[in-house]
């Protein structure tokens, strides 16, 4: 044998000697002790419910609109000659000031008219009662007298009313939201002049759903049937001016006494008063503002108090048993906002409820806990 190939041999018989001691070696070693896996439950926050008084706050929006509002019309027909300052868009005026003036030269002259005739029939009526005084004149000529008399009277309280009425004024202090004559312009009566409002009070018209209702004290029909205002519920009243939040006060006065037959809520009028603030000298709230409302609720007794969040739907919570068993029940949730859920009913006080979220939870589950106080 060649001594190439002894070598060969000998390195291939190396070789195959380490695999089979390694492959010994392998079998003599003693397998890894088993451990069993341990089945953990699932660590979950509790919290136990307390019971409190409940204030709550009903929130609403609406516009503000004048209390009253007006649109100006003429009585009489001529060209208006004069008009005020403040008969703009915008413009303030007092109590009776006159804002147009309608060219008054015929009524004048009826005036004068009216007042020659009362002259007139007055001087008749006095010669007619002599007469029949001394039986030269009939019962019925004086009657016809004092008749004519009586007319010219009325026609004269007519003419002079006409004449007031050149004077276009009203009998409140207010502002004007736009007008629609101005100087040299000929109207008849009934020609629209403008529209303007009173400055003194406004309103701000708020829905709200029956379940709100249930929280408020609200001035029925008869606490407004006297005076027209009740004394409701104060209400918060927050828009954004400027660029910041501005809040005014008002006070809810009355209901619209109606449901809505499309959106099934219920109009319910705040009305707050000057503002414009003329009298004060806060920030003023102008008409058409678009308001949020915080509306002041009854105290409602004996509520239990739950995190939104532990809600499962709208009605569920998740109970955990004094053996740390999942317990899935239905609860009467009176009013619910984005941090609580207001409970009355299906829950007692004491008990505990689950904070941690589940993925599946089912009756009976077992879980570890840990008691979290919840402010």
């Amino acid at each position: 044998m060649k001594r190439k190939t002894k070598r060969a041999l000998l390195i291939a018989a190396i070789l195959l000697g380490a695999v089979f001691l390694g492959v010994a070696m392998t079998g003599l070693r003693e397998p890894p002790a088993k451990k069993q896996a341990e089945q953990l439950d699932p660590l979950v926050e509790v919290m136990e419910l307390q019971a409190m008084d409940a204030s709550f706050i009903i929130k609403s929006q609406g516009s503000v609109r004048p209390l009253t509002e007006t649109v100006l019309s003429s009585e009489v027909s001529g060209t208006i000659v004069e008009i005020s300052s403040k008969w703009n868009a915008g413009g303030v005026f007092g109590k009776g000031e006159v804002l147009l003036r309608v060219d008054p030269t015929n009524y004048t002259v009826a005036v004068d008219q009216a007042k020659a005739l009362v002259k007139q029939r007055q001087i008749e009526f006095d010669g007619a009662e002599k007469l029949l005084t001394q039986g030269y004149r009939a019962e019925s000529e004086h009657a016809s007298a004092a008749a004519a008399l009586a007319s010219a009277k009325a026609e004269l309280v007519r003419a002079n009313r006409n004449f007031e009425r050149t004077y276009i004024r009203l009998p409140y202090a207010g502002l004007v939201r736009n007008k629609e004559a101005d100087l040299g312009q000929f109207v008849n009566p009934g020609t629209r002049l403008g529209v303007v409002f009173a400055t003194d009070y406004a309103e701000v018209r708020l829905p709200l759903t029956d379940q709100d209702l249930a929280f408020l004290s609200l001035p029925g029909a008869a606490d407004v049937r006297n005076s027209g205002d009740g004394n409701g519920p104060v209400v918060k009243l927050t828009a954004v001016q400027k660029g910041k939040p501005t809040e005014w006060q008002a006070r809810i006065v009355r209901t619209e006494g109606v449901v809505d037959e499309n959106s099934r809520v219920t109009y319910v009028v705040a009305k707050m008063s000057d503002p414009y603030q003329l009298q004060g000298d806060g920030d003023a709230l102008p008409m058409g503002t678009f308001v949020t409302a915080e509306i002041e609720g009854s105290t409602t007794g004996e509520v239990i108090l739950a995190p939104r969040s532990a809600l499962r739907g709208s009605d569920q919570l998740l109970f955990v048993d004094d053996d740390d068993k999942i317990r899935i029940r239905q609860v009467n949730v009176i009013r619910s906002d984005s941090d609580y859920a207001y409970l009355q009913g299906g829950a007692k006080v004491g008990e505990r409820i689950c904070l941690t979220a589940l993925g599946s939870p089912v009756n009976g589950m077992s879980v570890r806990t840990r008691l979290v106080i919840v402010e």
